[in-house]
C-alpha cells in the first residue's frame, strides 16, 4: 500500500508539472506601443483588449508604455524585456508613431528620424549624453526581425485616430506613420492591420458629438469606454486580415464584425458620396482607374479622376473607389465591394473595369490575386498564402457577374468597361485584349444585359491614330499607367463609350 501511495503521489506531482508546462505553452499575444495602448485606469486599448480573448487559449500581455516612441521603446530596454519572454507561437502587435514625430534631441528627446531607410545621425541629448538616432523604419524593422527570430509572429498596426475633425470627417492621417507602417509590414512580409481606417470609419458614422465624449482630456487619449471601442476595432482589423489570432477569441471577440480591408490601402481615404440626395456613379477597378491616392504621385493618373470633370457634380456624385493592385477577385475578397454595396442605392450606377491584375498566379505569396481565365463556372480551391485562409477561386467572368447581380439587386445600373490597353505595339498597332479580358468583359455584359464601354478598342484606336511617338508622353511608366494627359484621353473615351450605349443612365449628368 505504501508503494502504491508513493506511486500515486508521484503521479499527481508529475501530472501537475505537465499541466504547468502545458499552460506555459499557451501562446501569448503581446501589445507594444505608447499611451494610446496603455494608460492609467484602462484608458489605453491594450487593457480591455484582453477581454476579447479566451485567456485559456491565449494570454494577452499589454507591455505598451506611455510616452514612448519606436526609438525609446528600444533604447529604454522595454523591447528587450518583451523579447526575453517571447516564445515560438506568440504574436506581437506593434503600434508606434504618435510620439515618433517629436524632436530627436529636445524636450523628451524621443523622436526618430523620418522615413524608412537606414539613415542615422548623432545627437547630444538634454542630459548631455550622445546617441545615434535612426529612422522610424529602422526601429520597427528591428522589433519585427527580432520577434521573428524568437519564433513569434509580428503584426504591425496603423495608428489610433485622434479627435480632430474637419467638415464633419475625422482626421485619418497623423503624419506619414500609418503609411510607413503599412510599407514596413509589406516589405517584411508580415501582417498589417489597418486600425486607423477601421476606427475612422466608425467615428465618421457615430459623429463628432458622440466621439468627443470619449476624449475627456485631449484629442489623443480616450476614456475607458473609448478604449474598449478601440480595442474592438483592433480585433475587427485582425479579423479582416484573417489573422490566426481569431482562433483565440472569447465570445466577446467572436461577436465583433471583421473590418475587411486590403493590405495595400492604408491611407488611401477612398471617397464617399458627397450629397446622399443625389444619384451616385461609383467606379470600381484597379490602378488604371485610380492610381495610388488619386493625386498624381509619380506622375501617374487613372482615368477616374479626370472623369469627374466631365460630369455636373451638382446633379450626380462621382465616387472613384478603384484600388491599385487589385483584381476582380481581390476587390471582392478584400472587402472593397462590400463597402461599395453598403453605400449603393436605387438609381445609382456602377462602372467596373478589371483585367490588368487578373492574369497573375492564383496563390503566389506576393499578391495571390489572379483569377481563372474565361467566363465559365470553373473553380479552384487554394490555401491563400497571404490571408492564410482556404479560398475558392473563380473565373474573371464569375466575379464580374457577381458585381453586376449585386448592383442590380440594389436597384443600381451596372456598366462594364473593358480594360484600357497598355502601351505595347505590334506591327505599328496597339496590342488589344480582344481575345482575353476585353472579350470576356463583352461576353459577360451581353450575357447579363449590362451596358458595355469597350475601352480597350476605343482607346486603342486613338493610340493607333496618334502613333507611337505621340502616345509616349501619355504614359507615366513603361507601358501601363498613364500620365495626366493620358488619363484625360481615356476619360474622354469613357464618355464616348457611354454616349454610344443604347440606354445611357448618365446622359443627363454630362457637362
Amino acid at each position: 500500500m505504501k508503494s502504491l501511495k508513493a506511486f500515486t503521489t508521484m503521479s499527481l506531482i508529475g501530472m501537475a508539472v505537465i499541466g504547468i508546462e502545458a499552460a506555459a505553452q499557451v501562446p501569448t499575444v503581446w501589445v507594444i506601443g505608447d499611451s494610446t495602448a496603455s494608460n492609467a485606469d484602462r484608458r489605453g486599448w491594450g487593457d480591455p483588449f484582453g477581454d476579447y480573448f479566451d485567456q485559456g487559449k491565449a494570454h494577452t500581455a499589454n507591455r505598451a508604455h506611455a510616452g514612448r516612441s519606436s526609438r525609446t521603446f528600444i533604447t529604454e530596454g522595454l523591447w528587450e524585456k518583451v523579447r526575453a519572454e517571447l516564445k515560438p507561437g506568440d504574436s506581437v502587435l506593434i503600434q508606434f508613431g504618435h510620439n515618433d514625430g517629436g524632436p530627436p534631441d529636445k524636450d523628451r528627446a524621443r523622436g526618430s528620424l523620418p522615413g524608412l531607410g537606414e539613415e542615422s545621425k548623432e545627437f547630444t541629448l538634454p542630459n548631455g549624453s550622445q546617441e545615434t538616432v535612426y529612422t522610424f523604419g529602422h526601429y520597427m524593422r528591428r522589433m519585427i526581425d527580432e520577434a521573428k527570430a524568437a519564433g513569434a509572429l509580428p503584426v504591425v498596426l496603423s495608428l489610433t485616430v485622434r479627435n480632430i475633425w474637419k467638415e464633419g470627417k475625422v482626421e485619418r492621417a497623423n503624419g506619414q506613420f500609418s503609411k510607413w507602417s503599412s510599407e514596413i509590414a509589406k516589405a517584411a512580409g508580415v501582417p498589417f492591420a489597418d486600425v486607423t481606417n477601421a476606427i475612422a470609419d466608425q467615428y465618421d458614422k457615430l459623429g463628432e458629438v458622440k466621439v468627443k465624449a470619449w476624449f475627456p482630456e485631449d484629442h489623443t487619449h480616450t476614456s475607458p469606454e473609448g478604449a474598449d471601442f478601440t480595442a474592438s476595432l483592433v480585433v475587427a482589423g485582425l479579423k479582416g486580415i484573417h489573422s490566426p489570432l481569431a482562433a483565440f477569441l472569447s465570445a466577446k471577440g467572436q461577436a465583433v464584425e471583421k473590418y475587411p480591408v486590403a493590405l495595400v490601402t492604408a491611407g488611401l481615404r477612398l471617397p464617399e458620396p458627397r450629397d446622399l440626395k443625389l444619384p451616385t456613379l461609383f467606379l470600381i477597378g484597379d490602378s488604371t482607374v485610380r492610381n495610388g491616392r488619386g493625386d498624381g504621385s509619380n506622375g501617374q493618373w487613372g482615368w477616374g479622376e479626370p472623369l469627374v470633370d466631365r460630369f455636373d457634380t451638382g446633379k450626380v456624385n462621382v465616387v472613384n473607389r478603384a484600388v491599385g493592385g487589385l483584381s476582380s477577385r481581390t476587390y471582392l475578397t478584400l472587402g472593397h465591394w462590400e463597402k461599395v454595396l453598403a453605400m449603393l442605392k436605387a438609381g445609382d450606377v456602377v462602372m467596373m473595369q478589371f483585367g490588368h491584375n487578373d492574369s497573375g498566379p492564383l496563390a503566389d505569396p506576393a499578391r495571390a490575386r489572379g483569377t481563372i481565365k474565361g467566363t465559365g463556372e470553373e473553380t479552384q480551391e487554394i490555401d491563400n498564402p497571404i490571408t492564410k485562409a482556404h479560398e475558392v477561386v473563380h473565373t474573371d467572368g464569375w466575379y464580374l457577374r457577381k458585381f453586376i447581380a449585386d448592383a442590380k439587386a440594389r436597384g443600381a445600373t451596372p456598366i462594364v468597361c473593358s480594360l484600357v490597353p497598355r502601351k505595347i505595339w505590334k506591327d505599328g498597332k496597339t496590342v488589344r485584349a480582344s481575345d482575353s479580358y476585353g472579350k470576356w468583359a463583352a461576353e459577360v455584359a451581353a450575357g447579363e444585359s449590362a451596358g458595355l464601354v469597350d475601352l480597350n478598342e476605343i482607346v486603342a484606336r486613338k493610340y493607333d491614330a496618334l502613333g507611337a511617338e505621340k502616345v509616349e508622353p501619355l504614359f507615366g511608366d513603361e507601358h501601363t499607367h498613364t500620365s495626366r494627359a493620358g488619363a484625360e484621353l481615356n476619360a474622354d473615351c469613357v464618355i464616348e463609350g457611354l454616349k454610344g450605349l443604347r440606354k445611357n443612365p448618365l446622359e443627363a449628368y454630362f457637362k
